[in-house]
């Protein structure tokens, strides 16, 4: 009676095992958790670096935008809007699109 249980012993060596596991799948889930940080810092210094390029190109395409503006009210008006005109109103469509969708993710909204 004063023997040790069977059942006790091995209700504890499986108390042991659980606990060896749990400290096992911390130190996982702190491994993880440093390569996740660690790959999105390098996805948001990507991000950044887009940001400005694309900000740079917008102030690009907008002072083009507003220089054949005031080109074209000194002429008369074209019949036909040249390619250059189309590729410009393009690109502040594209542009726009992008200042948006940059806006919505900043808040933190999920892009449709």
């Amino acid at each position: 009676m004063f023997g040790k249980n069977p059942r006790i012993a091995a209700i504890h060596a499986q108390k042991q095992l659980l606990i060896a596991e749990s400290e096992l799948n911390r130190a996982q889930l702190a491994a993880d958790l440093a390569a996740v940080k660690k790959s999105g810092g390098t996805l948001i210094e990507a991000t950044r670096s887009f940001t400005a390029v694309g900000s740079a190109i917008g102030a690009v395409i907008a002072g083009i935008r507003a220089f054949s503006r005031h080109k074209g009210q000194t002429t008369a008006p074209a019949a036909k809007p040249s390619a250059l005109r189309t590729i410009l109103r393009g690109a502040g469509l594209v542009s726009s699109i992008w200042l948006a969708s940059r806006e919505r993710l900043r808040r933190g909204e999920r892009p449709d």
